[in-house]
């Protein structure tokens, strides 16, 4: 499923947090949780939906040389759901399949960021090239 802010004429975005300190992270982290307890998701669903967050920041903010979040909060049919947008102007991914295997890592981490964020998430959507920077879009829905 496409996300619906990734295509032209989207909505505009409920919130938008810069991130360009681990401030900015913590920051995030509790946004992202009172958002989650204010849908009524349960305590696993709002740790997850935080985890993945947090993960998709740090990249955000180490390898995206800092960015932004944006935060929808959606409405399909009968459920509630919250979305977020991570989009850094920074050096991008050449490989995403690569990228999202579990021990891939650029850098000196785990290698379990965005594949291990993508699992915890209902929706997981990326889009980056080199020179570009990286646009990712997590959803998490509200069971019924």
């Amino acid at each position: 499923m496409t996300s619906p802010s990734l295509q032209p004429g989207a909505q505009a975005p409920d919130e938008v947090l810069p991130i360009r300190s681990d401030e900015q992270i913590v920051r995030l982290r509790r946004l992202v949780r009172e958002k989650a307890v204010a849908l009524g998701m349960s305590l696993i669903d709002q740790t997850k939906f935080v985890t993945a967050a947090s993960e998709l920041a740090r990249n955000t903010l180490t390898y995206g040389g800092g960015g932004d979040v944006h935060f929808y909060q959606l409405q399909q049919n009968s459920r509630s759901g919250l979305r977020l947008e991570f989009i850094d102007h920074g050096p991008g991914i050449a490989d995403i399949q690569k990228a999202l295997t579990d021990g891939y890592t650029s850098g000196n981490g785990l290698g379990l960021g965005l594949g291990g964020a993508k699992r915890l998430c209902d929706e997981f959507e990326i889009r980056s090239s080199p020179g570009e920077g990286t646009h990712i879009s997590i959803t998490k829905w509200k069971p019924f």
